[in-house]
């Protein structure tokens, strides 16, 4: 790479030793890697056995988000794999897309395709457009290696110059990095978050992609807002703007189940009242909490806040929820070291899970503090009960309850 801009290097990865040395990488042993390159250096150019090895790193990286067999042939950058969309995340958007008859979208700041490629894989015609032109590089390319050229135009422009009328729906995933990284302020996006609620707003649909840590007083009053979690984990807030679209409505997707909870603004309610520890706790999936859904949740379990500052839910009776994960509850102690040691020693506890929220305590460190020997498991939630901090152990609900 010494001789070579990071476009030319790309570029050259494409021609047929790039593709071979590639082939070479596929299941190269990261560790032996030194080896390895100096091995290739003997019959291949320097500049270009470092591209290759840098792309076959990106690859491994990548198998999370997109899947062994998607990440073998894809392209990436370093961005591209921190920043794009996983593939499941991805195929639930575009199927929503075509459920409402979309049928060409222009995919603006589209990085190295990961949105667009799960679009055309559901049918829909794609401008992808990205102002780097190492990135519609790296795109054009997946599109091709994915067999979806056809559908996937790729273009370097400026979002903003772009003309969108002649599509059907828009979808914006604004640049959430700076140079000293992570950006929190929606109006320093890339572009800003005013500029693609605008950009929103004159297509029939439209979605933009945000950061799932937005507050609820910066989305649009005209917008949806919808959080995704994929097995547990938050991944992205979106706004959803136009057709089949209720102002103001917030939702919760949880996947790979594919299942959303809803509420309009007129039926939304208010937060549950507190009340004492039950036998059952509930704990709400991260897109819940963030949508502010948590009185839905109570709601279907009967319950209430076992704090009014915290999202655990008590109830008296065991329910099966999609949308929180539900624990009988067999001690309720101050928080106190000492006592939960003995506790889990009586009860034989060898395999402890820690959970917390509003406690400053690390679950790491407290479980090595725990010195655990025995046959069973246990579940312990560092929270606050009526203010206090408090430990409460139990185990998980089995699906008949």
């Amino acid at each position: 790479m010494n001789d070579l801009d990071p476009l030319a290097a790309f570029e050259a990865l494409l021609t047929d030793e790039g593709q071979a040395l590639l082939d070479a990488l596929r299941d190269h042993d990261p560790t032996q890697e030194l080896a390895l390159a100096t091995r290739l250096r003997r019959d291949h150019p320097a500049e270009l056995v470092s591209a290759a090895l840098g792309q076959a790193r990106l690859r491994q990286r990548a198998v999370a988000k997109f899947g062994a067999a998607d990440a073998a042939r894809m392209y990436f950058t370093p961005d591209g794999v921190e920043q794009s969309t996983r593939t499941g995340v991805a195929a639930y958007r575009a199927e929503r897309f075509r459920a409402l008859g979309v049928r060409s979208l222009a995919d603006l700041c589209c990085g190295i395709g990961g949105d667009a490629i799960a679009l055309a894989r559901a049918g829909i015609s794609v401008l992808a457009v990205d102002r780097s032109p190492l990135t519609c590089a790296v795109a054009r390319a997946n599109a091709v290696a994915l067999g979806l050229g056809e559908l996937i135009e790729v273009r370097c422009a400026d979002v903003a110059e772009v003309d969108t009328s002649a599509y059907d729906a828009v979808f914006v995933d604004p640049a959430r990095r700076g140079g000293r990284g992570r950006v929190f302020d929606p109006e320093a996006y890339s572009p800003p978050l005013s500029w693609a609620v605008e950009a929103a707003r004159k297509a029939p649909y439209a979605a933009l992609k945000i950061a799932p840590g937005v507050p609820h007083e910066a989305v649009p009053q005209d917008a949806e807002a919808e959080w995704i979690s994929e097995r547990g984990d938050v991944k992205e807030a979106v706004l959803w703007f136009g057709g089949g679209v209720v102002p103001g409505a917030m939702a919760a997707t949880l996947l790979p189940a594919g299942v959303t909870l809803r509420a309009e603004p007129a039926a939304m309610l208010p937060d549950p009242e507190p009340r004492p520890v039950g036998r059952y706790l509930y704990e709400p999936d991260g897109a819940v909490i963030r949508a502010h859904l948590v009185a839905e949740v109570a709601r279907e379990v009967d319950g209430g806040l076992i704090d009014p500052m915290i999202a655990y839910v008590t109830s008296d009776a065991a329910h099966a929820s999609r949308f929180a994960a539900g624990y009988e509850i067999t001690d309720q102690l101050p928080f106190n070291v000492k006592k939960l040691r003995a506790l889990l020693r009586e009860r034989q506890v060898g395999v402890l899970t820690v959970k917390k929220r509003g406690s400053a305590v690390e679950p790491e460190e407290l479980r090595r503090k725990m010195k655990l020997s025995g046959p069973n498991a246990a579940t312990v939630f560092l929270t606050r009960v009526a203010d206090a901090p408090t430990m409460l152990v139990g185990r998980p609900l089995t699906p008949d309850g």
